[in-house]
């Protein structure tokens, strides 16, 4: 018999911070899964809605259990699920879809305008039970821990922006070394990139990006001029390629300036407000611009994991591991900006 209530971290107030709760376990419907949760990641959304930004105060009801990076297992199906099975290892995406808008029923799931957010808009996985639709149960294969497991959504923005572009042969720069950032770019060597940099201005996740993927060029902008670095690679025109997952409009720019004629970008992060463009630079470049939501359901989790399964290790990125009764470290680890992944352990 599963129990009634369940340990959870709860937005409870519209303030600062989260709070350790007992809430209900969810009840599920006919065509939903309950999962027992093992490891979940702190995402960086999870401390916007901690610091209780702007952003947050106006995108979260209170009272909400936050959280939507985790792994874990079946406990219960609901009467209409069918391929799954009680017991079955499994993260899941969280973004959950409608039916009904044009691009769902073109099956471009990713794209749906009526998208909604675990632990964003409905109950989350910071807590022993999550609620899932099993359109949203992503399997996990046996040579996949649950601490990978429990870091799969961000890895697949990274998988989902990298690879929005050929990259065999290619020259790429990532402008942003957190750790999608960082992930981004063992994933750009893993799909065959030729020279692949990343530039920061925070030394301690440059270290961190060559720790995790020694064969990456880390380079801090605020030391090193970027021209130099093209110079020294022997890049007569620039970077192929480029990746931005910073939020930095001055990084942004400084892409523009480092790409080839007719270079590509995918843009993942997301700077604050409003910024100002240079757009004739781009035009006159002939830059494509890809902005990158989420990850494609479910191409990105299909080719994630078929890379981890031949030889993708981003496990280094993970930095930082603590029991759920210690969240509040683990927060002020992800805060602090010198770590990469943090795992919370809920088992």
């Amino acid at each position: 018999m599963r129990p009634n209530t369940m340990k959870a971290l709860e937005k409870s107030h519209p303030r600062e911070g989260l709070w350790q709760v007992r809430a209900p376990v969810p009840e599920i419907g006919p065509d939903e899964v309950l999962v027992r949760v093992n490891k979940t990641g702190i995402c960086g959304t999870d401390i916007h809605i901690w610091n209780w930004d702007e952003w947050a105060s106006h995108t979260v009801p209170v009272p909400m259990i936050t959280g939507h990076e985790f792994a874990g297992e079946i406990v219960e199906l609901g009467r209409n699920v069918t391929g799954l099975s009680v017991g079955q290892r499994c993260s899941g995406e969280g973004h959950l879809i409608g039916t009904d808008s044009r691009q769902s029923r073109a099956g471009k799931f990713h794209l749906d305008p009526g998208t909604r957010g675990i632990g964003v808009n409905e109950q989350g996985a910071f807590a022993e039970y999550l609620r899932l639709p099993a359109f949203n149960v992503v399997p996990l294969p046996d040579d996949i821990p649950d601490e990978i497991g429990a870091i799969l959504d961000p890895l697949g923005n990274a998988v989902h922006t990298a690879l929005s572009f050929d990259l065999l042969g290619e020259d790429v720069l990532i402008t942003g070394a957190g750790p999608i950032g960082i992930m981004a770019a063992a994933v750009a060597r893993h799909a065959g990139a030729r020279n692949v940099v990343i530039t920061d201005i925070n030394v301690d996740r440059l270290k961190l990006a060559g720790h995790v993927v020694p064969t990456v060029r880390a380079v801090d902008v605020s030391r090193k001029d970027l021209n130099d670095v093209v110079n020294e690679l022997g890049l007569t025109q620039g970077f192929d390629v480029g990746l931005e997952m910073s939020g930095s409009q001055a990084a942004l720019d400084q892409m523009v300036e480092a790409l080839v004629m007719g270079g590509k970008i995918a843009l993942l992060g997301i700077p604050p407000g409003t910024s100002p463009v240079d757009w004739s630079r781009i035009v006159f470049k002939a830059i494509t611009i890809k902005g990158v939501y989420g990850r494609e359901m479910f191409e990105t989790w299909y080719k994630m994991i078929a890379m981890l399964q031949n030889g993708l290790d981003v496990s280094r990125v993970i930095t930082h591991r603590f029991r759920v009764d210690e969240f509040e470290a683990g927060f002020a680890a992800m805060k602090s900006g010198q770590s990469g992944k943090v795992v919370l352990d809920w088992s």
